[in-house]
This record gives C-alpha cells, sequence and structure tokens, in this order.
C-alpha cells in the first residue's frame, strides 16, 4: 500500500482545526495539529509533512511569517487558509511561496479537493507505477524533468521544489526557447489573473535559480530572463 500522508492543520480556532482534522482523517490523512505561528513553524521544521493547511491571521506569528520562515529551509506544500477580500495577501501569499489559497467560509469537501490536488502535483505522494510505456520525461543536457513524479535532477543530483517551483520550470522547459511575459506566466502556472504587481514571478525564478545554482551552475543559466520582457528555457550545449 501507499504512504501514510501526513498533513498539519494550523488555525487559532480549535472549531476549524476540528472541522479540517474530521474530513481530512476519513480521507486517510494523518493529521496534526497546530494554534498559532509559532508552534506550525516549529512543527513544520521538526518534522516532513506532505502537505500544511496554514491559517493567514493568527497569533505569534501570521501564515505569511510561517510560509517565508519555512520556505528557507524546506519546500512544503502550502495551502493558506484567508478571510474574504484579502486580495493584496493573495499576492503576497504567492511571492512568499504559498502554493494555494483557499478563502473563508470554505466548504471542507472543497479543501478535500485542493488537498488532492495540491498531493497530487507535488513529488512526495506520487505512487509511480512501475515503468508505464509512455513516460513524461524532459531530458536536457544538465537536467532532467521527471513529470511523471514531479522530480527534476540537475547533473544526477535531485533538486526539491516546491510545486509552484516545480510548475514553473515545467512549462517554460516545455517549450525551450519561447519567451514568455510575466502576466503569460501568472496566467498559466498560478491560474492567477492579476495585473499590476507581478513580483510573484520574479521571486519564483530567483529561487529556482538559487536551487538550481547549488547542484549545477549551468542548470540553472537555462532559465534565462530577457531584458524588457518575460523569461525562456534555453538549452545550453556545452
Amino acid at each position: 500500500m501507499g504512504q501514510v500522508v501526513n498533513i498539519l492543520v494550523v488555525d487559532d480556532e480549535e472549531r476549524i482545526r476540528r472541522l479540517l482534522k474530521m474530513y481530512l482523517e476519513r480521507e486517510g490523512y494523518q493529521i496534526e495539529e497546530a494554534e498559532n505561528g509559532k508552534e506550525a513553524l516549529e512543527k513544520a521544521l521538526e518534522n516532513n509533512y506532505d502537505l500544511i493547511l496554514l491559517d493567514l491571521m493568527m497569533p505569534e506569528k501570521d501564515g505569511m511569517e510561517v510560509c517565508k520562515e519555512l520556505r528557507e529551509k524546506k519546500a512544503t506544500p502550502i495551502i493558506m487558509l484567508t478571510a474574504k477580500g484579502e486580495e493584496a495577501n493573495r499576492v503576497q501569499g504567492f511571492e512568499v511561496g504559498t502554493d494555494d489559497y483557499i478563502v473563508k467560509p470554505f466548504s471542507p469537501r472543497e479543501v478535500v479537493l485542493r488537498v488532492k490536488a495540491l498531493l497530487r502535483r507535488s513529488s512526495k505522494a506520487v505512487y509511480m507505477q512501475n515503468d508505464t510505456n509512455t513516460k513524461d520525461v524532459l531530458v536536457f543536457p544538465h537536467i532532467t524533468i521527471d513529470n511523471d513524479a514531479h522530480r527534476v535532477t540537475a547533473d544526477g543530483t535531485e533538486v526539491g521544489l516546491t510545486p509552484k517551483e516545480y510548475e514553473l520550470l515545467y512549462f517554460l522547459a516545455k517549450s525551450p526557447d519561447k519567451v514568455y511575459d510575466r502576466e503569460q506566466l501568472l496566467k498559466e502556472v498560478w491560474h492567477y489573473e492579476f495585473f499590476g504587481d507581478l513580483r510573484t514571478v520574479d521571486t519564483h525564478v530567483k529561487r529556482l535559480r538559487e536551487k538550481l545554482n547549488k547542484v549545477s551552475e549551468s542548470a540553472a543559466r537555462m532559465i534565462v530572463t530577457v531584458w524588457g520582457v518575460g523569461y525562456k528555457f534555453e538549452v545550453v550545449e556545452e
């Protein structure tokens, strides 16, 4: 059987934690709880969760701070829970590395569907079938992207990416040398129509390059900035 999926539910309202726990346990997930940002960050750094449901407004540390600090160390998938009308927070959340958003009040069934979708996209909860005939793998000099397993290796070393960093890389790599502007990338990778603040894309490109650069400078150089336009994936032949 597949491995147990561990999820951390973080909210300062016990009622919401209990509701989410009940619905997620019905799906066979193992749930731990935290009631504030400080406790959430400690638990998230100590344990390897498959996913974190993280409330935005909390005492001690808010969800944004938790996400930002966690992203310095780990790529754990994060879904942020936010109150209605916090549009600016959504953009800021994507900047600090949130993978998805759910707006309160929410239906628990919607949460379950979003959790399942994000787990499918993140590498740890993908249950591979042995040798399917048609494997979705992009192979380039210095970098290989296995889309079946959501796994990236640069010069033979696996690179730990968040789901959004992975999706950004995969999207660019599917069309080498094609230049995308930031608006296109926000729409295609974040499925998010937002006019004005495009730093989300820049922040993720920067993080992606840094992670690749740690294992392969050649792989990092494949993500190219086209000044005044946007970004492209360029195959470097060396």
